[in-house]
């Protein structure tokens, strides 16, 4: 059984021959370029000093090539937009070292001249006539989005102000993903899981929209938040007019690509704390699901892909309106939340989901843990969640820096030792 049979047997809850493994197919299921660069010198794939790509310059994840996937035996190769979240493309690499010496290659886009306090600031499309849109910290790992809200004026407020991300998917766009979606299914016998942006509603991480020069509307992740209740209706008639964009471009992308795809993106949006939910199931059933059930009855309807939906937390009372709202995928399962046991999630919705993710706490085992720690847990949530299909093994969330390496060589040691259903 090849990688592509194998995770389609999984998503339609079925036990394949061994459990699915992906890491990088996605924006939450990456690995922070220090611990990619780690973990290539320890498997003895790179000479010390070789640089690793920054496929995310947001959250500076690293590029997981081929011989890295083989390696480990992952199943899943992602397919991302043309820009990220600063605008530019993954293109014109040039050379960098991270704050703690790591070797890294970067798009030409990526700003490399630190201010005089040390801090690295980045751009809109590398424009630096404009103001700066991210900034990360002298000694940090990642970006922060800069807070750029104008004014709000709430008798004028424009939903169209809200809108100027999300346009229909050019030429450019289409072309990108056509020749990547059918170099993956033609060259490789991966499963394909592609990201076109534009079908997340209120993913917070898009709200500052880092890409855009001078953003207009509602910006400020606080005010966004507030809004869901107090600007209810100008909130759902953004999503409204959203959608119907994002249906124009999940026509355009079906038809340059068919059903080579096996997995969408669907939307990276936070629904839960650490301890409950962030927003009550009232609020998600008036102002969210509508829009989510809308795109994925569309793909049901037209495709065979199967829809991803991100979110962390807490979540135990969303999860059936989830289910209600057409996702087939929920990730990460982060089950070291409040109310979000394995066993009772397996139970109660592993009929109608599919858990990607789950196999090792990334906040506190993988980066914190001993070897021993971490290949108990990862018998552990296999035991949980495997049995039945249903389940692609991933980490809770990106492997952030700093993991030693020793934990994670136990990581895919042990998945590999226990992944075979047989």
């Amino acid at each position: 059984m090849n990688s592509r049979e194998r995770v389609r047997l999984a998503l339609q809850h079925q036990e394949p021959d061994k459990i699915p493994l992906d890491l990088g197919s996605a924006p939450v299921t990456g690995m922070h370029v220090q611990s990619v660069y780690r973990l290539r010198q320890a498997l003895g794939l790179d000479e010390p000093g070789t640089p690793v790509k920054i496929i995310d310059p947001f959250q500076n994840l690293g590029e997981i090539k081929p011989d890295l996937a083989d390696a480990l035996g992952v199943d899943v190769v992602g397919i991302w937009p043309r820009k990220g979240l600063f605008g530019f493309e993954n293109t014109g690499w040039k050379e960098w070292e991270a704050f703690d010496g790591t070797p890294v290659l970067v798009p030409e886009g990526y700003n490399t001249e630190p201010e005089p306090n040390g801090d690295i600031l980045m751009y809109p499309e590398g424009d630096k006539s404009v103001p700066p849109s991210g900034q990360m910290p002298a000694g940090g790992w990642y970006f922060d989005a800069l807070i750029r809200q104008p004014p709000i004026d709430d008798d004028n407020l424009n939903v169209e102000d809200n809108l100027e991300e999300f346009g229909p998917l050019d030429e450019a766009d289409l072309q990108h993903f056509e020749r990547e979606i059918n170099r993956v299914y033609e060259e490789t016998d991966k499963a394909i899981l592609v990201n076109i942006g534009g079908t997340a509603f209120g993913d917070i991480a898009l709200v500052p929209a880092t890409w855009l020069r001078h953003p207009k509307g509602i910006r400020d992740v606080e005010e966004w938040y507030v809004s869901l209740l107090t600007r209810q209706d100008y909130i759902i008639e953004v999503f409204d007019r959203q959608s119907q964009i994002a249906l124009e471009n999940l026509q355009k992308l079906y038809e340059v690509a068919g059903n080579r795809i096996d997995i969408l993106y669907m939307t990276g949006t936070d629904f839960g704390g650490q301890q409950q939910p962030l927003i009550s199931p009232r609020v998600y059933k008036k102002v969210f699901q509508p829009f989510h059930k809308r795109l994925n009855d569309w793909i049901h309807a037209n495709t065979t892909w199967k829809t991803f939906m991100h979110t962390d937390g807490s979540l135990m009372p969303l999860i059936p309106h989830f289910i209600e709202a057409g996702f087939d995928i929920l990730n990460p399962v982060q089950w070291t939340a409040q109310n979000m046991d394995p066993c009772e999630i397996k139970s109660r919705f592993g009929a109608d989901l599919t858990f990607w993710g789950a196999g090792i706490d990334t906040q506190k085992t993988l980066p914190f843990g001993t070897p021993d720690e971490v290949r108990a847990e990862v018998i552990a949530r296999i035991r949980d969640f495997a049995p039945g299909g249903g389940f692609v093994f991933a980490s809770v969330h990106n492997i952030q820096p700093m993991v030693p390496v020793e934990n994670l060589l136990a990581l895919y040691e042990t998945f590999n030792e226990h992944r075979n259903y047989a």
